[in-house]
């Protein structure tokens, strides 16, 4: 049985923007030195509660999980509010197979056609003997047969045209950030609010 430190704690900026999760034992760590505070969904909406009103609150929570210590007990939070921090998170996508193909939507980028994963090529756009890179801007998901047809050729050489010329997509955050059976209900509202509001990219 894991212990109630390791469970996960939705974490929101000062704009209450889901930006990460984090376990238990660091989301008491924030609270107690005044970088977080905590939000709990009462009768009349979200209210916030410092380290020290979080504790005090304890008795009107008997039903939560608490983590208890020499001198007090401290309810779990299951979400909390970071004071000083209004960014997103920056971050790359990681530049893999699948990702190429998750960024293609599993379908060939010169025929049009959806294939299973293992029916598709990674295909450089300018062949590397030609000069081209590994990166972003030069794959493409390609089937067996259309990746045979164009060789070690451009596809301006092959007489091939790409359905859209490739590129590095965005990151969206929060779509990451799945339901589990260890995750609270008290994120939904704050995933379900990020999940309509996140910018999406032009290829989406």
């Amino acid at each position: 049985m894991s212990s109630p430190l390791t469970h996960p704690v939705l974490v929101l900026n000062r704009l209450w923007q889901a930006v990460n999760v984090c376990s238990v034992e660091r989301a008491l760590t924030l609270l107690f030195t005044g970088h977080a505070q905590v939000v709990y969904q009462g009768a009349g909406g979200f209210n916030t509660y410092s380290f020290r009103e979080w504790c005090d609150f304890s008795p009107e929570l008997a039903s939560e999980e608490v983590v208890n210590t020499i001198s007090f007990r401290v309810p779990i939070p299951r979400v909390i509010l970071l004071l000083f921090f209004d960014r997103l998170p920056v971050k790359d996508v990681k530049f893999t197979r699948q990702n190429v193909f998750e960024r293609d939507k599993n379908t060939c980028q010169y025929c049009g056609i959806k294939f299973d994963r293992k029916d598709l090529n990674i295909d450089h756009v300018v062949p590397r003997q030609h000069g081209g890179l590994t990166s972003w801007t030069n794959v493409v998901c390609s089937c067996i047969e259309c990746n045979r047809r164009k060789a070690n050729r451009t596809p301006e050489q092959a007489r091939m045209r790409l359905l859209r010329k490739p590129k590095k997509p965005r990151w969206r955050p929060f779509l990451e950030i799945q339901f589990t059976k260890t995750t609270h209900h008290s994120w939904r509202h704050f995933l379900d609010f990020a999940y309509w509001n996140v910018e999406l990219g032009e290829d989406s």
